[in-house]
């Protein structure tokens, strides 16, 4: 992974002033949520939008608030960088690919410590809603009584259902931009880091976190979105098959989705029969990858849905 598709590397903040702003004033205000949970599509920025917040509390000297920038020479920077400032804990459910109960008995036994430097600890719970059901459940008794020093900051992706009960604990704040402020972080990420954009961001409503990661994608294994969609398919699900990196089945996703949002400005194209396809296909993937099915069964059956309409 590049540097770009690390939030922690993010330097600049991108069209989120107003929501830093809003943070740290309730920060400074001392009404800060105990337990706060931004909700927002996946790649639109909230976590980065986290970790300026935390270099601002913990690191105001080397904070630029005016250009919402990082000092990346900072002692604190390379501390946070390496998860190596003890007040700050971060899980991520979609880098564990399930977070364990045990993870989160451990989360309560190491936030019932004192923190060394006797000042506010914040727990982050990135991609909260692919924690498992019995992950949550423990964690619901954490947030019930969180105590004075501790803040829970939860980042829920929406990319699945979450309990209801997680969000009755939590101060719940919305993220989303504008598609101007969303091809405006694009253009200047593209800039920023001289990328060739080979996804057409400005037709296609893409995060720019989701850019960033499905153009890397396409970069390294020479993957062209206008090529036949089953040949794509293929060669990414063999890629798939060797790494088992399940960035590569967003990436099936992500192809989907575009291939249909193509056939869809098609006028001459059934648009009842796009939506039945496209559902088809998104059904098999995510059966494909949650009960380990076979590839060339996956390739054939839905070689054979396209064929017939």
């Amino acid at each position: 992974m590049n540097n770009y598709n690390n939030p922690k590397k993010s330097l600049l903040l991108l069209e989120l002033d107003d929501k830093l702003n809003f943070l740290i004033k309730l920060y400074n205000q001392k009404n800060l949520p105990k337990v706060l949970m931004l909700t927002g599509n996946k790649g639109i920025g909230k976590f980065t939008l986290i970790n300026h917040f935390l270099n601002y509390v913990f690191d105001k000297k080397n904070y630029n608030l005016e250009k919402n920038s990082i000092n990346n020479q900072a002692v604190f920077y390379k501390q946070f960088l390496n998860n190596a400032f003890s007040s700050i804990i971060c899980l991520d459910g979609a880098f564990h690919k399930n977070i364990k109960i045990d993870d989160i008995r451990q989360l309560k036994s190491t936030i019932l410590k004192s923190s060394l430097l006797n000042k506010e600890r914040f727990i982050v719970l990135d991609d909260i809603e692919l924690f498992n059901i019995n992950s949550l459940n423990a964690l619901l008794k954490i947030l019930e009584e969180p105590s004075e020093k501790n803040y829970f900051i939860l980042i829920n992706n929406k990319t699945k259902s979450l309990m209801d009960t997680i969000y009755s604990r939590c101060i719940e704040i919305k993220i989303n931009i504008s598609n101007g402020k969303r091809i405006n972080i694009i253009n200047a990420l593209l800039e920023t880091y001289s990328i060739k954009s080979l996804i057409d961001y400005k037709k296609f409503n893409i995060s720019p976190g989701m850019f960033l990661l499905f153009n890397e994608i396409c970069q390294k294994h020479t993957i062209d979105l206008n090529d036949n969609f089953l040949d794509n398919l293929e060669n990414i699900l063999v890629i798939y098959k060797k790494t088992k990196d399940l960035n590569l089945i967003n990436m099936i996703l992500f192809l989907t989705e575009y291939h249909f949002f193509n056939l869809q400005e098609n006028d001459s194209v059934n648009l009842e029969k796009i939506i039945e396809n496209k559902a088809f296909v998104i059904s098999n993937i995510n059966k494909f990858v949650s009960y380990n099915l076979n590839q060339t069964s996956l390739l054939n059956s839905i070689n054979m849905k396209l064929s017939n309409g």
